[in-house]
């Protein structure tokens, strides 16, 4: 493929799981309509909530957030990247942060479990993911469109050699769906994002969350599309929800890897 229209929801999700799909299927059908070919959501689009139990919060895939994407995938012939939703684990409470890639048929191509969790200090809130979710065990290289390409989720991109493995075995996409805070996200997002597309010269697709998170942490949209030679094409603002677009060159991602040969 020579090119692909690439487009990033940014979303601000909060308790109500109904208005929240109903919002990424409004966003996601705004983006068919600007001729996306591959349509990205953050992580957790489909509910961020500390008001309700972990047993209210479980999903299935598919189940309720992934099947309507399903169906707009396959009814439009394009590609979409669930970005995370809570999903359950027989015979535990705790669950995995699951991000699923529908591809253009409307199935469920590759599913992949966010290895890294957060557990940090953000300001003074402390933040323990690890206290709700079970880690995954492995990374996940897919095609998109016949493209190779790398999946993670947010605290993921903090470890460059995680990518590094992406880059070892083909990829030229790398997805970023993220939660990422307005406290660490003005110091490093942009840095992190750049750097990861940089040092692996692939395309980079980061769409955040915007708004109030996890224990009203706020999160700190600024979504990015980032070539392989770390400049931005396209970036959301840190205040509201949008569509992100950016066509990708991937003629343009061979030329660099040309002349700058790193493998």
């Amino acid at each position: 493929m020579d090119g692909m229209r690439a487009i990033l929801i940014q979303l601000d999700s909060q308790a109500d799981r109904d208005a929240n799909i109903a919002k990424a299927v409004a966003m996601v059908k705004e983006a068919i309509n600007k001729n996306a070919q591959f349509i990205l959501l953050p992580e957790m689009f489909s509910l961020r909530s500390d008001s309700l139990s972990l047993e209210q919060k479980k999903d299935t895939i598919p189940g309720e957030a992934i099947e309507p994407l399903m169906n707009l995938a396959k009814d439009n012939n394009v590609v979409i990247l669930a970005g995370s939703i809570y999903e359950g684990i027989d015979g535990i409470e705790k669950v995995y942060n699951s991000s699923a890639l529908i591809n253009q048929n409307g199935d469920v191509q590759a599913i992949y479990r966010k290895m890294h969790l957060f557990d940090v200090e953000v300001g003074d809130t402390v933040i323990k993911e690890s206290n709700t979710f079970v880690p995954g065990k492995e990374q996940v290289v897919t095609e998109v469109l016949g493209v190779k390409t790398g999946l993670s989720i947010c605290f993921d991109l903090r470890f460059p050699e995680f990518y590094k493995e992406y880059f070892r075995n083909g990829a030229k996409m790398l997805c970023v769906p993220a939660c990422f805070t307005e406290t660490t996200g003005k110091a490093h997002w942009e840095v992190l994002l750049r750097a990861r597309a940089i040092e692996n010269q692939c395309f980079v697709l980061a769409p955040n969350q915007v708004g109030s998170g996890q224990k009203g942490v706020m999160t700190y949209g600024n979504s990015m599309i980032i070539d392989p030679w770390g400049r931005i094409l396209a970036r959301g603002s840190d205040c509201g929800e949008e569509l992100v677009v950016a066509d990708l060159d991937f003629d343009g991602l061979e030329e660099i890897r040309k002349k700058i040969p790193i493998s």
